[in-house]
């Protein structure tokens, strides 16, 4: 109730603002025309027509590439050449710019070499086994005879067929063999371990290459995507390394993303109105056309701004041959419904003041009344007034500085 007090004491005072400034303004000519006993004044008055408008809404919208590849040097070194036109269309993989190869070149045949290297000590380690094991085979059999040796000797020696001397010189020959079977051992298990060795030593050979090959691969910066690519941020001759900015940027732009932001109370009532993904979108640029492919809805940012309490939506509009840039401006029109029986009237016969609004009444018998109007929505030159006309009254749409409240006119239908 007080709210609606205060709204409607604005509405009072705006109300006898008009009536003093346009009263006082228009009193003069008023007394002036009386005394020359003129005719009441022309004014051209609109109806006040009520039909079924569209509900849209508008938001300045930034373009952007759907994706935006930034070109980056990988490793260091002087730029060789340029090889593309730059705000020319390119294809995923092109070549854009060649950083001087022949370091990376001579790092990927060292690497190479040693790789090989690496490769035939494989192979003298497995020789080396080879020999290893034979030795290991030789020395077990000798043992084994060794062993036979001193098997037989032992009984004979207990009859006293042989000598003691014989048996202990059989038991000898045997440890010795047996020692000689462990150190063969002790070869194989060595030539085994060098093969390992020399097998890792291989596998870090060619990581070695390999990252030596990819180094010399990034010596060529290609483009990642299909797009539009854009200007060159360095030069050819100039030392470019990873930690350097982008030498270029690659956009995809068709479609083109708009981004626009809307009020957490506007997000809500177009999810209220229904699915959003149903949305059509018109994109009006900044020299005033309408871009004639329509867009749709593609997403809503993941959370409202804390600070300024806007979202941000992205629209997706067809860009055949490109000719929408990313960074353009525009306005994004999104229509959600439909008003049925909305009163429209023009905007020029709507007055402003202090955030009020009013309009200037002709009454059936001709004189001027000034009603307090609740606005809504622009509707192309008209506007949805919510409260405080009734249809088929009449308007002052030209000449109110004519007229003063309770005068008479003379009205003419506008053309």
């Amino acid at each position: 109730m007080i709210d609606h007090f205060k709204n409607r004491t604005k509405l009072f005072v705006a109300a006898v603002l008009v009536s003093v400034v346009l009263g006082g303004t228009v009193g003069c000519m008023s007394k002036t025309a009386a005394a020359s006993s003129g005719p009441p004044p022309d004014v051209e008055i609109a109806v006040v027509r009520q039909k079924d408008v569209p509900i849209e809404r508008e938001w300045v919208g930034t373009l952007d590439g759907m994706v935006n590849a930034a070109v980056k040097a990988q490793v260091t070194g002087n730029l060789l050449t340029q090889n593309y036109a730059e705000g020319s269309y390119v294809r995923k993989g092109q070549l854009l710019f060649e950083i001087d190869p022949r370091p990376f070149q001579a790092t990927a045949d060292q690497a190479e070499g040693q790789l090989a290297q690496a490769k035939a000590q494989v192979l003298q380690a497995q020789s080396g086994l080879l020999q290893a094991r034979a030795q290991l085979a030789s020395a077990q059999a000798n043992q084994r005879k060794a062993q036979l040796d001193e098997n037989r000797y032992i009984p004979l020696a207990k009859q006293e067929a042989i000598t003691q001397q014989d048996l202990d010189n059989a038991m000898q020959t045997n440890q010795s063999q047996q020692a000689q079977v462990a150190a063969a051992q002790a070869q194989v298990d060595t030539a085994q371990a060098q093969i390992e060795a020399a097998k890792a030593a291989v596998t870090a050979a060619a990581a070695a290459v390999e990252n030596a090959k990819v180094n010399l691969g990034f010596t060529r910066l290609l483009s990642p995507i299909d797009g539009i690519v854009g200007v060159a941020t360095t030069q050819v001759g100039n030392l470019v390394s990873p930690s350097s900015p982008a030498v270029t940027t690659v956009s995809t732009v068709n479609p083109i993303k708009a981004n626009f932001s809307v009020s957490e109370q506007e997000y809500l009532s177009l999810t209220r109105h229904g699915s959003m993904n149903d949305l059509q979108l018109e994109l009006i640029l900044s020299d005033g056309t309408v871009y004639p492919h329509k867009g749709r809805f593609s997403f809503a940012d993941r959370q409202v701004n804390a600070s300024t309490g806007a979202i941000q939506l992205t629209g997706l509009f067809p860009n055949p041959g490109n000719i929408l840039r990313p960074g353009l401006y525009g306005m994004v029109r999104a229509f959600i419904g439909m008003r049925t029986g909305a009163l429209l009237v023009p905007q020029r016969a709507v007055n402003e003041i202090q955030g009020n609004y009013s309009v200037a009444v002709v009454d059936p018998n001709n004189t001027i009344r000034f009603a307090m109007v609740q606005v809504g929505d622009r509707i192309g030159s008209d506007w949805v007034v919510n409260e405080g006309l009734k249809p088929g009254e009449r308007v002052v749409a030209d000449g109110l500085f004519k007229i003063r409240p309770g005068g008479q006119v003379t009205p003419k239908e506008a053309n």
